[in-house]
């Protein structure tokens, strides 16, 4: 085990390394419990417009092992989940902000790992900009989709990459980018996969100089994942290793 984090660590600080970054914060879900210096529960239903299944609450967690373990559960009045951010709490301006979490799979699950603009309650979406790090939708297997909305790109005309990884339904793997003044880098597993960077940026498709905050959730079915959901894959377990910020 002692090993294996070795290489984890290297790989990440290879590529910290390479764009000049040092290690700032993390979380390694260490203890028991979820640290509320760092993290809010968010709650509600139906995914604030994207007419998502699951109910958020506070019950759908565990910290144990050095894992964040959030488990999607079914049961007679409906699906529960976990959602959580760092919003007033824990906010980047640039950096290299990576994760490594094992996924959940199965026809309508959606797990993510995002973040969007700090001054998103006094500007609203999408003019607050939100970096979609990774995103995986159980209805098309195999793939990892990185996303960025803006006031001119976004929903269904997001500027977005989706990538094939034939082994991303097993073990755990990273999800990253890098992110500066010029441009944002996508990565999963140490791999480029998709590069944001308009030639005249504007407010309107680019307001990312400012600071953002990070979400962890699972939803369920949805615009995105789809309508259809198979209820037998549940419980479904969504574990996130660590979250860390290289500036």
């Amino acid at each position: 085990m002692k090993k294996l984090l070795i290489v984890l660590l290297a790989s990440s600080g290879l590529i910290a390394q390479k764009t000049g970054k040092k290690l700032v914060w993390e979380d390694n879900f260490d203890g028991k419990a979820l640290n509320t210096n760092v993290w809010n529960f968010e709650y509600g239903a139906n995914g604030w417009g994207n007419n998502e299944r699951q109910d958020y609450g506070d019950k759908n967690h565990s910290v144990a092992n050095g894992k964040l373990t959030i488990t999607v559960k079914k049961d007679d009045k409906g699906y529960t989940s976990t959602r959580i951010t760092t919003k007033g709490k824990k906010e980047f301006k640039y950096g290299y902000m990576e994760t490594r979490v094992k996924l959940p799979t199965g026809h309508g699950i959606w797990p993510a790992f995002w973040m969007l603009g700090s001054n998103i309650s006094e500007a609203g979406w999408p003019k607050s900009g939100e970096i979609d790090i990774m995103e995986y939708i159980g209805r098309e297997p195999h793939i990892a989709y990185t996303t960025i909305h803006t006031q001119d790109t976004h929903g269904a005309n997001a500027s977005s990459k989706k990538t094939e990884f034939k082994n991303i339904e097993k073990g755990y793997h990273t999800f990253a980018c890098d992110w500066t003044k010029e441009r944002i880098i996508f990565f999963v597993d140490d791999k480029a996969v998709y590069t944001y960077s308009p030639e005249n940026k504007t407010e309107n498709n680019w307001p990312f100089d400012q600071p953002f905050f990070f979400i962890i959730n699972c939803a369920v079915g949805g615009n995105f994942g789809g309508p259809e959901v198979d209820e037998k894959i549940f419980p479904q377990e969504y574990v996130v290793d660590y979250v860390r910020v290289y500036q």
